[in-house]
Formats: structure tokens, sequence, C-alpha cells
């Protein structure tokens, strides 16, 4: 069992390690950007990475506290379904109406890397390696797709 202090330093240090490992990648238009806090310009639209002792997690967080505009952006999302899988390569979870960590209701689109944890670092390569490149494919994604949400700003 850790001590919150020694939580909270194990998680600062992992995600410091992402941060610099991931740093050097440019965005898809080219510019550098801070990957860990990547800004969609659409409010409570998110690219949410999460790791804890069980599980490490990517997803599109969609936190709008109005749940009928939540539904119109879930429903935006599906529109581009097939699309975002060609980017993505693989399938993702989608799943509206849950509620986060907080119990707040979001809806997400996500992808798991079961039976890892971020206390382990001897886990961070495999973590690391499972977020770098769907982060980046949903830069791609995103260069391409988000005019089509410009009207959620």
């Amino acid at each position: 069992m850790y001590s919150k202090d020694q939580v909270s330093k194990l998680k600062q240090a992992f995600w410091t390690a992402f941060g610099q490992y991931i740093a050097p990648q440019l965005s898809a238009e080219g510019m550098r950007i801070n990957w860990i806090n990547y800004k969609t310009g659409i409010k409570h639209l998110n690219f949410k990475l999460h790791a804890d002792n069980k599980s490490a997690f990517i997803a599109i967080e969609l936190s709008h506290p109005d749940t009928g505009v939540q539904e119109l952006l879930f429903e935006q999302f599906k529109e581009f379904k097939n699309i975002l899988k060609g980017y993505l390569n693989e399938d993702w979870e989608w799943e509206q109406h849950l509620l986060d960590e907080n119990y707040k209701p979001v809806s997400r689109i996500y992808k798991t890397l079961p039976d890892v944890s971020i206390f382990k670092e001897e886990d961070w390569p495999e973590i690391i390696s499972f977020l770098k490149p769907r982060l980046i494919a949903l830069d791609e994604f995103w260069c391409d797709a988000s005019h089509s949400f410009e009207l959620f700003k």
C-alpha cells in the first residue's frame, strides 16, 4: 500500500516520463503541442489519458453538463465512427451516460489496456506504447474532423 504522497509522486513521475517521451512528436499540423493536456478547442470535449493500479485507458470524453448537448456530441461522433476507426485501426468502446470518477455524467469513446499498473515502473513502457500511437491517431483524426464540431464551440 502506498501513502498519498507516494501515489502522487509515482503518478507525477509517470506523466512526466510520458510527456518527455512524446514531446518530440509534432502534431498532425506539424506543431509542437502539449500532448498530455491536448486542447480540442471544444469546451467539454477532451482526449483523456488515464492510468491507475489496474489498467490504463485513452478516451474521447464528452462532459458537457447539458446532457442533451452531450448526446448531440455523441451522435456527431457516431457519424464519424468508421472514419475514426480508420485512423485508430481498431474498435473502441462507446459508452453514453456513465459516471466519471467525480460522479459527473460523461460519455466516452475509449480503449483500455488491462492488467497494468502505473505504480509498477516495469509496466510504464507498455502503458506508454499503448497511449502514444492512439493519441497521435486521435490528433490526426481531430485535425481532419474538428471543423465538423465547430457548432459546439
